[in-house]
């Protein structure tokens, strides 16, 4: 191989934008705003579509009506105990009016309240009117109450 079989790797010129010469004094930018600047960026319309939307992780459309209120059984025995304690050795009745009166829920909520088996229960129960879990309603029929 001799050099004149080299082949030289040819390398393009770069045009440089806004130095004037053959492509003129604005080099096709135009005169003056924000797309003749150097480094300018313009947002595109589909973004401000998508900042209008909704993130989709975690996001439900329904009423608040149709959202389950959720309570640990354990919680639930901790807030009633002394008033298990007060009765007459009864099971009390655990239902709408009386979460309201302890202002658990809200005077106007009528949704579904749904209670979960998290934690013990120690006195019996009478729940009526709640979704309850199958672990829930297991502790509460171990302890001597009943779900209606």
């Amino acid at each position: 191989m001799k050099l004149h079989q080299l082949s030289t790797l040819r390398t393009r010129k770069v045009q440089r934008i806004g130095r004037s010469g053959k492509r003129g004094s604005y080099s096709g930018r135009g005169v003056k705003g924000q797309r003749s600047r150097s480094g300018h960026r313009i947002r595109p319309a589909e973004r401000d579509l998508i900042l209008k939307l909704p993130k989709i992780r975690g996001f439900r459309n329904k009423p608040k009506d149709e959202v389950p209120e959720v309570f640990n059984l354990g919680a639930l025995a901790a807030k009633f105990a002394d008033l298990a304690k007060g009765g007459k050795g009864g099971a009390i009745t655990i239902d709408r009016t009386l979460l309201r009166s302890v202002k658990l829920i809200k005077k106007d909520y009528k949704g579904i309240i749904k209670i979960l088996g998290t934690g013990e229960i120690s006195f019996p129960a009478s729940f009526e009117g709640f979704q309850i879990s199958s672990a829930a309603k297991a502790k509460i029929e171990k302890a001597g109450g009943s779900v209606k």
